[in-house]
């Protein structure tokens, strides 16, 4: 069995005390790789550096969080372009929209969005899409692209059923995390409708942990947790669901395929 994290901040200062054990934790657990999102352009050296510490297990991405969309958004964004062209990245994330928090920057968190999957489909790279309370607002963003054959994947997935085909009919695989082991979420339902050939598993470390580590620090050793409730749900094999989600993973971000 092996398993890849698709999205863990492990660049983090949550994982300063403590990240060679976290690596060989999530190792001890069939956690191969490591797929790190960037935030801003401050978080981009962190992120490298740990990158280049763990080669061959981490994997960086570059691109500017939506919450991170403030009035220096442009300044920000030529600045991480800049990046993008210096050397290579397997993906452009963490980037969306998100209207939980503040919908102050509604406009330029568009307006980011959609210069950034510009730059996936200039680089040919899969995008990592964070959609807290804005599926309506992404999916219209996306519209300018239909055609041109962009991919990626919706993090944190937590919409329902109609939101999941819609995404999947745009060619985007759905992120599933520590929220499928909530109670009440209703992720469970979604999931075993659609089935398994567009998912693939994340952590988003150091944040939401799955049961029974829920409220504390996450980390990618729990994509095992992930996995066994993914399968659970699907009533399929451990083993299984490691393979089919390893597989789509590899395939998104065109990952060197460890046998």
């Amino acid at each position: 069995m092996q398993l890849i994290d698709t999205h863990t901040h492990f660049y983090l200062p949550e994982f300063d005390n403590d990240r060679d054990e976290a690596v060989e934790r999530a190792i001890e657990n069939k956690v191969i790789k490591l797929l790190m999102p960037n935030i801003d352009i401050y978080s981009v050296d962190a992120m490298i550096a740990t990158e280049k510490r763990y080669k061959g297990i981490c994997y960086s991405m570059i691109g500017l969080h939506p919450t991170s969309v403030k009035e220096d958004y442009l300044k920000q964004l030529d600045a991480l372009e800049e990046k993008a062209a210096e050397r290579p990245f397997i993906a452009i994330g963490e980037i969306g929209i998100d209207l939980y928090w503040d919908k102050t920057f509604i406009k330029e968190q568009i307006s980011a969005f959609k210069r950034q999957v510009s730059l996936g489909l200039k680089y040919k790279l899969p995008v990592v899409i964070h959609s807290r309370d804005s599926f309506p607002v992404v999916f219209e963003a996306l519209k300018e692209f239909e055609g041109s054959g962009i991919k990626g994947v919706f993090h944190a997935f937590t919409g329902d059923i109609l939101n999941a085909e819609k995404a999947i009919n745009m060619g985007f695989k759905l992120g599933i995390g520590g929220i499928i082991t909530f109670k009440n979420s209703g992720l469970d339902a979604v999931v075993r409708e659609i089935g398994i050939e567009d998912l693939i598993l994340e952590t988003d470390s150091p944040y939401l942990a799955p049961a029974p580590y829920r409220g504390k620090r996450n980390e990618s050793a729990y994509i095992s947790i992930i996995n066994k409730k993914l399968s659970e749900i699907l009533s399929i094999e451990s083993d299984e669901a490691a393979s089919k989600t390893y597989k789509n993973s590899v395939e998104l971000f065109k990952l060197p395929a460890d046998e």
